[in-house]
């Protein structure tokens, strides 16, 4: 029977299973990391609220869109702030899948808000980051070669689905390229991993360090050919994998 009250041992053995830590893209490092030692704590403290699971990610959603507007703000304590809030998220983000499991009320609603939310934090930091150096164009060019990324890889399952195929493993086997050069260029990628200098945790933290060099319009204007490569990568690494056969 699950009580109102469980230990934290009684919430990590049913709400972090192993196929959570096994997936090749869907579990963030700062989730293995640390994130995950601490979740169930705050699960705890909400399994005997009212708040439900899809509640926990709305507050997750609220969570990035205040780092975004935070980190609009000039100066060094503003992305401090925004590094802050980002913790807070994937906290949250951890949580509202723990309580899910705890309380067995996973549902397609509460996946299709998380990935919402991931995509609306990870648009609208870039654009806030224009704001923040006087070049919004370049934050909003930046923003939609975030969005077009993630468009590639929610584009696999449809198209699967739509010929009729399962669920594309999250393996590294599938995903890796098959052919030779993009395979070498991809294995490069793992070792200097640029690519994840768009995920939220890593794109507040670099601004952050940005902030203090006093080099905040220059790390703007890398990330746009880093984008536009992580785009074009990402496109031919999808089409060369096993993902879409």
């Amino acid at each position: 029977m699950r009580t109102s009250r469980p230990s934290i041992a009684e919430l990590r053995a049913a709400t972090q299973p192993p196929s959570i830590f096994e997936r090749n893209s869907g579990e963030h490092w700062a989730g293995r990391l640390y994130v995950r030692r601490f979740s169930p704590y705050l699960t705890r403290l909400l399994i005997p609220t009212p708040i439900t699971p899809n509640g926990v990610t709305w507050l997750f959603i609220l969570s990035g869109l205040a780092a975004a507007a935070v980190l609009a703000l000039d100066g060094v304590l503003p992305a401090v702030g925004a590094v802050l809030l980002i913790q807070l998220q994937i906290l949250l983000d951890c949580s509202d899948g723990e309580l899910a499991r705890w309380r067995r009320q996973s549902s397609p609603v509460g996946i299709y808000l998380d990935r919402l939310g991931h995509w609306i934090t990870e648009a609208a930091l870039p654009i806030a980051l224009g704001i923040r150096v006087d070049e919004p164009v370049l934050g909003l060019v930046v923003a939609v070669l975030v969005l077009f990324v993630k468009g590639e890889t929610a584009l696999v399952h449809v198209a699967r689905s739509e010929a009729g195929l399962g669920k594309v493993e999250d393996t590294v086997a599938v995903a890796a390229p098959r052919a030779g050069l993009l395979a070498r260029l991809r294995s490069f990628a793992g070792r200097l991993p640029f690519y994840r200098a768009f995920v939220a945790i890593e794109l507040t933290a670099l601004v952050l360090v940005a902030a203090l060099l006093d080099v905040e319009r220059e790390l703007l204007i890398a990330l746009v050919p880093i984008a536009a490569i992580t785009a074009l990568g990402h496109l031919l690494a999808i089409l060369t994998s096993k993902r879409l056969r």
